[in-house]
C-alpha cells in the first residue's frame, strides 16, 4: 500500500468528536465562562478610563493609539494572516515588506514564528497537535475555563511542542525580505513601545504627553490588540455561530468583528481557509477584506481569491452533499 500524502495546512483542519452532552446546558456554561474571562477585565479597564481622563488620558494618546491599533492590526490581519500563512493574494515586494513590519509592530512574534504556529494550528485544529485549541483539557466548565485560559494566551509559554518554521513556514524562509523583518523583531518591539511616547511627548511638548502616550498608545494598546487576536483562537473556537461545515470547532462571533478587523468571521475561514475575504455573509462586515479590496484597485495587490458563490453554497450548514 501507498503512504496517502501529507495533507497542506489548509487542507487538513479536522473536527474531534461531539461530547455527548446536553448542548443547551454545554452553551450556558461556556456563554457564562467567556463573560467572565474576557468582560471583566474589560470593564475593569473601561471603569478606570473616566478617572484618567484629563491628566492621565488625553484625546492626544487615544488618537496615537488608534493609528498604532490599526496599522499594527491590519498589519496581523492582512499581512500575517491572509497574505503570509493563507496566501489569499499576491503583494508586490514594497506592500510585502510593508505587511511584515507593520504585523511585526502587534508584538505578537515575528513573522517566521507567527506564520508557523498558524499553520500548524490549521493543520490540527482542535485536535491533538493544535498549540492552542480550548477543548484540550474537555467539555465539563472547568476543563472549558482551563482550555479558554490556555488557548487565549498560556500556550505562548507553555506548549512544549515548538512550531518547526523548517516544517511549516519554509517559502518565507527562502525569502530574504522576510527573513530580513524577522531578524529585526527586536528593534521593531522598541519602536512599537516607544514610538507613541515620543510622538506624544512632541505633540504636547511635555515629558507627562509622553508618559501617558506611553501607556496608553503604548502598553493598552499591545494589550488590547494582543487580547482580541487571543480571542480568536479561544473564544472563536468555544461560542458563536456555525454557518459553513467545518472539521473543528470554528464559529462566528459577531461581537469581535469590528475590532478584530473581520478576523472573528472565523467559521468561514476555517471552511475556506485561502478566501481573502472571511465575512461573506449578509450584514458581516469584514475590514480587512476592504483593505485587501483597495490594494488590489491600487495595483499592489493581485490574484485575491475572493469568495466563489457555488464553493460557498455547498460549505454552508445543511447544504445537500
Amino acid at each position: 500500500m501507498t503512504a496517502a500524502p501529507e495533507l497542506s495546512p489548509d487542507q487538513a483542519t479536522r473536527r474531534t468528536p461531539e461530547p455527548e452532552l446536553d448542548p443547551e446546558g454545554r452553551g450556558r456554561v461556556e456563554r457564562y465562562t467567556v463573560f467572565a474571562f474576557v468582560f471583566v477585565p474589560l470593564l475593569a479597564l473601561v471603569a478606570a478610563v473616566p478617572f484618567a481622563w484629563g491628566w492621565g488620558l488625553t484625546l492626544t494618546d487615544i488618537v496615537i493609539g488608534a493609528v498604532f491599533y490599526v496599522v499594527s492590526g491590519l498589519g496581523i490581519t492582512v499581512g500575517f494572516h491572509r497574505h503570509f500563512t493563507h496566501g489569499s493574494f499576491k503583494a508586490n515586494r514594497p506592500l510585502r515588506i510593508a505587511l511584515a513590519v507593520a504585523g511585526s509592530v502587534a508584538i505578537q512574534g515575528s513573522v517566521i514564528k507567527w506564520v508557523a504556529d498558524h499553520r500548524r494550528h490549521h493543520k490540527y485544529a482542535d485536535a491533538e497537535g493544535d498549540p492552542h485549541s480550548p477543548w484540550r483539557f474537555g467539555d465539563d466548565w472547568r476543563s472549558v475555563a482551563k482550555g479558554l485560559y490556555y488557548a487565549h494566551m498560556a500556550w505562548l509559554y507553555l506548549d512544549e511542542e515548538k512550531t518547526s518554521p523548517k516544517r511549516f513556514a519554509p517559502d518565507l524562509l527562502k525569502d530574504d525580505d522576510i527573513r530580513r523583518v524577522d531578524r529585526l523583531f527586536g528593534p521593531i518591539v522598541l519602536f512599537s513601545l516607544l514610538g507613541p511616547a515620543l510622538i506624544g511627548g512632541l505633540a504636547t511638548m511635555s515629558l507627562w504627553g509622553a508618559v501617558t502616550a506611553f501607556f496608553w498608545a503604548g502598553l493598552v494598546r499591545v494589550a488590547l490588540l494582543h487580547h482580541v487576536t487571543w480571542s480568536i483562537n479561544s473564544i472563536c473556537h468555544t461560542i458563536g455561530e456555525e454557518n459553513f461545515e467545518v472539521r473543528d470547532r470554528s464559529r462566528n462571533v459577531w461581537w469581535l468583528a469590528i475590532p478584530s478587523f473581520g478576523e472573528s468571521w472565523h467559521n468561514l475561514h476555517h471552511a475556506d481557509p485561502t478566501c481573502a475575504r472571511h465575512g461573506v455573509l449578509k450584514g458581516q462586515i469584514d475590514i480587512s477584506a476592504r483593505v485587501i479590496w483597495m490594494f488590489e484597485k491600487l495595483g499592489w495587490a493581485s490574484k485575491v481569491r475572493w469568495p466563489n458563490t457555488q464553493r460557498l453554497a455547498a460549505k454552508r450548514v445543511g447544504a445537500e452533499s
